[in-house]
């Protein structure tokens, strides 16, 4: 019995958590959605409320309409005017008090995470941590620089160590390149491998493909 019950959670249970994660994420949006709609009742008429009150009982609405919003921004802030007006809000972002340190905290992290430019969580690599002889996955995040980078010798990497299996949490360390060991592994299949606690191992690397044979008698310098 204990053998069929395991088998039978083996089967409905990444398909359970799979709806939970997206149900989650459609609620998130439709609040968001509900939220602009409550907004938009103080702002406009009163004779949009019956309007806004029949768009709130359409169902999937929210989720479209914040999917293209977000599209829409996507195309937007592409061209030259689209970025001029991002530099103009996040220049007044920057003046509100309170809101500027979280503000420019958040952009900070969102433009190093997201940027097609940079490095950040584009390497996976094994190194010891927390103590010699004890290996973990650790993904580079960028090298030191200021201060901190004066202080050190050599070069250095910075590397965030994910705890498990809430990679969310973890660690910041810097380590010199020469004790970091770096992965052929990509991000995702290491993310996997963390989550999962070693469970769900990645695909070994493929062989390199062999040359191909030269004939016999052939001139190694001959062209063509």
């Amino acid at each position: 019995m204990k053998k069929y019950v395991i088998a039978g959670l083996l089967v409905w249970l990444p398909l359970a958590i799979t709806i939970w994660v997206l149900l989650w994420l459609l609620g998130l949006m439709d609040g968001v959605f509900m939220w602009l709609l409550t907004l938009s009742q103080a702002v406009l008429p009163k004779g949009a409320d019956d309007l806004i009150e029949r768009l709130r009982h359409v169902p999937g609405l929210g989720v479209l309409v914040m999917a293209v919003t977000v599209l829409g921004s996507g195309v937007f802030v592409t061209n030259i005017f689209g970025q001029w007006w991002v530099r103009q809000w996040d220049q007044m972002m920057g003046r509100i008090p309170i809101v500027k340190s979280i503000y420019s905290s958040v952009k900070q992290v969102s433009d190093t995470l997201f940027s097609s430019n940079g490095n950040a969580f584009r390497e996976a690599v094994l190194v010891q941590y927390p103590h010699a002889g004890s290996w973990t996955i650790a993904f580079v995040t960028g090298k030191p620089n200021g201060e901190v980078a004066r202080k050190l010798e050599g070069e250095h990497v910075s590397l965030y160590v994910p705890t498990t299996p809430n990679p969310t949490s973890g660690f910041f360390l810097i380590m010199p390149r020469a004790n970091v060991q770096p992965l052929q592994m990509s991000v995702d299949e290491a993310l996997k491998y963390i989550i999962s606690m070693g469970v769900v191992a990645p695909p070994p690397p493929a062989p390199p493909k062999p040359l191909p044979a030269r004939p016999e008698g052939a001139d190694p310098n001959r062209q063509g």
